[in-house]
């Protein structure tokens, strides 16, 4: 990002973390010192976006290893796994929250004494980050090729450099493509309850100079019908290798329905943590969030007293409905990821 604004850094024992419920209108960080304080800052949603709050679950454990007294390894170990606990249930959707905290822990665990299991914890969480970015650089390279000059690009949610520890994952590809001089324009849908179109993405491209348009949700498929929107390009919070299917942001599954019936191609950019080899779609956990964030905007209320809300954070998009997924190793099909899982 031109505005060279940081989503996460590690500063000698302090978790920096960019409060995002603050954008577009203050840059504020908040100073973590411990895996309880990350835990609340990711359930707040201070940090989010599945991959940043990968990076973040792992800065947690770092935190906990580089400031335990612990001089024993399993004393040390005792103390990663309670904050391992305290992360894990802080949001029950994304994958790379748990990749990451299982990543730290095998290496906690593979290391023989405290000081060298200190040491490696937080040296893999710095690792992790500067993976993500890496991988969404070369995501952007391979997905850009699939941006054709002139075209309408609609996105919904934020999967740009906030939603990462830099760069993005949907927002990189766009990045890319305009970086290579590729003449596109953006549609941003607002994304409710929470608005993080409206508040993160169009910030995002507005930093960097990318032409984009803000519209409610609810006016994609009109926006399509009009022949406005040649692409339809989104991030993931997980997908599903055993039979492609993709759970992100609610509302993306009607942009997808829209998008296969107006013949428009439908691209989810994420990187390869992001992908759940184990799992089948009946076992994930949607996540349900407090109704409060559909009945009030900004602290106002918008709703009668006494209604009831349904709050889910996540839809799943089935594979036929998507075009291709894009990653930091390439670009597949659906059906393409279980081979993807086999070689690694």
């Amino acid at each position: 990002m031109r505005s060279e604004v940081r989503t996460i850094a590690w500063r000698g024992g302090v978790v920096e973390i960019l409060d995002q419920r603050k954008l577009p209108h203050a840059v504020r960080y908040l100073r973590l010192k411990t895996a309880r304080q990350v835990a609340k800052a990711i359930r707040d949603m201070a940090i989010r976006g599945a991959p940043a709050i990968g990076v973040a679950a792992a800065m947690g454990l770092a935190l906990t290893a580089y400031h335990s007294r612990a001089r024993s390894r399993e004393k040390l170990l005792e103390e990663l796994r309670e904050s391992y606990m305290v992360l894990r249930a802080s949001r029950p959707t994304a994958v790379n929250l748990f990749w990451a905290l299982d990543r730290v822990m095998r290496v906690a665990e593979s290391s023989r004494a405290a000081e060298e299991a200190r040491r490696r914890v937080v040296e893999e969480a710095l690792k992790i980050m500067e993976e993500d970015i890496e991988a969404n650089k070369r995501m952007g390279e391979h997905g850009a090729r699939l941006i054709e000059d002139g075209d309408g690009i609609l996105t919904h949610c934020n999967a740009g450099a906030l939603a990462t520890a830099g760069y993005g994952t949907a927002l990189g590809v766009i990045r890319a493509a305009h970086a290579q001089g590729k003449r596109i324009r953006v549609y941003a849908c607002e994304t409710r309850p929470r608005l993080q179109g409206a508040k993160l993405t169009v910030w995002e491209l507005m930093q960097d100079g990318i032409p984009v348009k803000l519209i409610t949700d609810n006016m994609a498929a009109f926006l399509m019908q009009r022949g406005e929107v040649s692409k339809v390009i989104v991030g993931a919070d997980r997908i599903i290798a055993k039979t492609g299917h993709v759970i992100n942001k609610i509302g993306t599954l009607s942009h997808a329905i829209a998008a296969k019936y107006y013949g428009i191609s439908f691209l989810v950019a994420a990187p390869t943590s992001t992908i759940d080899f184990e799992s089948r779609v009946e076992e994930v956990i949607i996540e349900e969030r407090d109704p409060r964030e559909v009945l009030y905007i900004d602290g106002r209320r918008i709703a009668p007293e006494g209604v009831e809300v349904w709050n889910p954070a996540f839809d799943i998009t089935p594979p036929d409905l998507v075009s291709y997924i894009i990653t930091e190793k390439g670009v597949f099909k659906p059906e393409e990821l279980r081979e993807l899982g086999s070689v690694g």
